[in-house]
């Protein structure tokens, strides 16, 4: 289901160059890009000094259905990624049943797929009792495969190192990507015994509980079997600078390892707790300034290729109490764009470098590239037209989520995203969903 459409007068943005031009999108297909195009019966959009994108592509979001729909529900999340310019997420599997076999990866998708305001794709879970699945759930759809190494919500088991070694062994042969929580768990279980043996119930213990040290062990692990296997592998949420140097090495080692990391990372450190409290506990941890920095330096050197906004819900009972009570994580979905387009405008990092953050490597990553994540003809007519002389401020009342608990509340932002489309129809407009039925389909990787 696509629309007829043509976007006249802007400029295209690509991950290698900025240019005026028209793209006309037949049945939601990219048909032709170029300079005054005309085209009988679509519907014109004229965006005469705005910028053209493609649509973002999410590949780290919790939308919480089914089981957990208290804390959000797939049509009230997928709606906040509409009004956010996302138009493709890739959906994580820790669901109450969690996706571990063929059998709730198509229960899920067909649940999901008259409630989806953008496309999306599903992970499937790795433990130690599926791997004879993954190859199955792969042929069926699956866009990927997610491993909890460290506790997460739902408190899914870590998988043995044989299970992994076999699993990585099997990304490789078949083509899938793994995407990893990457912390020790028996790290972080040590150090919370530790910390809170010590009776601390202050918001820092939580960073303490986790320190760097249980990512870097994580990722140094993983880069090891990739090495051995060759299996693509992506450490989502990079948080420490530690792992930065390890991502580094991967990349001047040319393995298939490549580091994601999300707003929250870029923009606070651990001391935003004593501000915001238990409402920025996320696991990993925030950390410190040094840190921060070094995130940043690796999106300018390409050694962090995505940015994900690990949407987490959680309702504002869930988030109160003491550290060691409170859930982690919080929502980030309509937000994630909005927010690395102001760093673009303040001039910290290019325009370019955030459609290579938000589009093209994570289309790239799990094989959704060009149909996701592009403006090539023959793609999915998927774009999110900016105006870079407004500007935006996130109102958590007016975000879409059930619960609108963020840290980025009265943000002032640089640029404004005007329209959402997916696939030839616009969906939302200046924040606001206009489309009224769900018209997201699934979307699995593309075969070579």
């Amino acid at each position: 289901m696509g629309g007829d459409l043509l976007v006249k007068n802007g400029r295209i943005v690509t991950p290698w160059s900025v240019r005026e031009a028209d793209i006309l999108i037949r049945d939601g297909v990219i048909e032709r890009v170029g300079r005054d195009l005309n085209a009988d019966g679509a519907e014109v959009l004229d965006a005469r000094g705005l910028l053209i994108l493609p649509g973002g592509v999410d590949e780290h979001v919790h939308m919480r259905e089914p089981g957990l729909t208290h804390k959000e529900d797939f049509a009230s999340g997928t709606m906040a990624a509409a009004a956010g310019g996302i138009t493709t997420i890739l959906e994580m599997p820790n669901t109450v049943p969690p996706v571990e076999s063929v059998r709730e990866l198509r229960r899920k998708r067909e649940l999901l797929r008259e409630r989806a305001y953008v496309d999306f794709g599903l992970y499937g879970v790795l433990h130690d009792g599926n791997v004879d699945e993954l190859a199955g759930m792969w042929e069926e759809g699956a866009a990927g495969f997610k491993v909890f190494l460290g506790p997460t919500t739902g408190n899914l088991p870590a998988p043995s190192d044989s299970t992994l070694y076999e699993a990585m062994a099997l990304a490789a042969r078949h083509g899938f990507t793994l995407a990893f929580h990457a912390e020790n768990r028996g790290l972080v279980e040590y150090f919370t015994e530790k910390v809170r043996g010590e009776g601390r119930r202050d918001y820092e213990a939580h960073a303490d509980s986790r320190p760097s040290i249980c990512e870097e062990e994580a990722v140094s692990r993983l880069m090891i079997f990739a090495r051995r296997t060759g299996a693509k592998t992506l450490i989502v949420h990079v948080s420490a600078r530690e792992t930065v140097e390890l991502l580094r090495e991967a990349k001047a080692r040319g393995l298939k390892v490549w580091g994601e990391t999300c707003p929250h990372y870029l923009l606070l450190t651990r001391e935003a707790h004593k501000k915001y409290g238990s409402l920025v506990k996320v696991n990993p941890p925030l950390r410190d300034e040094e840190d921060r920095r070094s995130l940043w330096k690796a999106l300018k050197d390409d050694v962090i290729r995505t940015i994900g906004s690990d949407h987490a819900p959680h309702t504002p009972e869930e988030k109160s109490g003491d550290i060691w009570n409170a859930q982690a994580g919080f929502i980030g979905v309509e937000t994630i764009l909005p927010i690395m387009l102001d760093a673009a405008l303040r001039g910290v990092i290019s325009i370019r470098k955030v459609v290579s953050l938000i589009s093209y490597w994570p289309s790239r990553i799990f094989g959704l590239y060009p149909r996701k994540g592009s403006l090539e003809v023959g793609g999915d007519g998927d774009l999110v037209i900016i105006d870079p002389g407004a500007e935006t401020r996130i109102v958590a009342e007016r975000l879409h989520s059930k619960h609108k608990l963020t840290p980025f509340d009265g943000l002032s932002l640089r640029g404004k995203i005007r329209y959402t489309v997916l696939r030839g129809r616009v969906v939302a407009e200046d924040g606001e969903v206009v489309e009224e039925k769900p018209m997201g389909e699934p979307v699995s990787p593309l075969r070579r």
